[in-house]
């Protein structure tokens, strides 16, 4: 792969078990940023969600358009790695390492429906320079979707590709990656994904199929059913824009059995703001920016709560 900066060795981890398949991921429409009528009352973070973070003035991702410049003009360090994650398969990813003192923990950055982007590397490189060990797994690798020169894959190819994908497999990759980036020398053994669309219901089945998980963050993603849900042990940051029907009608069931089986679970859904808000942060007449600046430091805080060792120094 010549768009390689750096290639690690080859991360060898034993095969894992395969996972039972989520119900959502088979069913995607053609185009998952299309907009959506209004399914449920808007509301505003709670004083709850605010107290997650000293996340409060963190720099925003880039949108979709800046992503690129963004990712070049970068002071952290970043490369490529291949992950064997079984017996005959392995993937890419992009890994970008905080610069702090002492050993930090993993975030795992799903792609979404367009597979890994530049737009993806850059909310990775973001949450490095919140303190996190982030890596963006390329789950189409052994699709061999197309890749441009600077690794992001062809979005009609990966659109295609991605709904050819076992469930089963993506979670099995997922916990290899993880256990690669846990293993790093400077990495805690903590971590936690965080997803958008496609990917943000693969980050909230990841928590519902990975007991080791600290903590999910799911980005305008479907909801795991019901039944499904009594096997979450992770606390999940649920953020979704208002105009995105299809998503926001699988939240309230979710909500609803979360808290009955007294799971952590805290939903925010963004008034005006539609799906892809954090991509498009200049769509939906200045709604999208608004939820982005409320939504990344919720996502920050959420990472921090959970993930961070007491007395961590950034």
């Amino acid at each position: 792969m010549p768009f390689f900066r750096a290639l690690r060795p080859l991360a060898s981890l034993a095969p894992l078990a395969a996972l039972a398949a989520c119900a959502h991921a088979a069913a995607m429409p053609a185009d998952e940023h299309a907009g959506h009528a209004m399914p449920m009352p808007a509301h505003a973070p709670t004083a709850a969600g605010a107290m997650h973070a000293s996340a409060q003035g963190a720099a925003l991702p880039a949108g979709a358009d800046e992503a690129r410049a963004r990712l070049a003009a970068s002071p952290r360090h970043g490369e490529w790695a291949m992950v064997r994650t079984g017996p005959a398969d392995s993937v890419r990813a992009w890994v970008v390492y905080p610069e702090r003192r002492d050993a930090a923990p993993v975030v795992l950055v799903v792609h979404e429906i367009f597979g890994l982007s530049d737009w993806i590397r850059s909310v990775a490189d973001q949450l490095a320079a919140e303190g996190f060990i982030a890596i963006a797994p390329d789950l189409l690798t052994m699709k061999n979707v197309p890749a441009g020169p600077t690794g992001e894959t062809d979005p009609d190819s990966a659109r295609v590709a991605i709904r050819t994908l076992d469930p089963a497999d993506v979670h099995r990759q997922l916990r290899a990656v993880a256990a690669y980036g846990m293993g790093l020398p400077a990495a805690q053994k903590r971590y936690g994904i965080v997803g958008f669309c496609w990917g943000g219901g693969t980050s909230f089945a990841h928590a519902v199929r990975s007991p080791e998980l600290g903590a999910s963050v799911v980005y305008y993603g479907t909801s795991p059913t019901t039944a499904e849900l009594a096997s979450v042990r992770a606390p999940v940051l649920g953020l979704y824009g208002e105009n995105d029907a299809r998503v926001n009608a699988t939240i309230a069931p979710a909500d609803s059995a979360l808290r009955a089986l007294g799971k952590t679970y805290e939903r925010h859904v963004f008034a005006g703001a539609g799906h892809g808000f954090l991509r498009q942060q200049d769509g939906q007449s200045g709604a999208n920016l608004t939820a982005t600046q409320q939504a990344w430091p919720l996502t920050v805080g959420w990472f921090r709560r959970y993930l961070e060792a007491p007395g961590a120094a950034r």
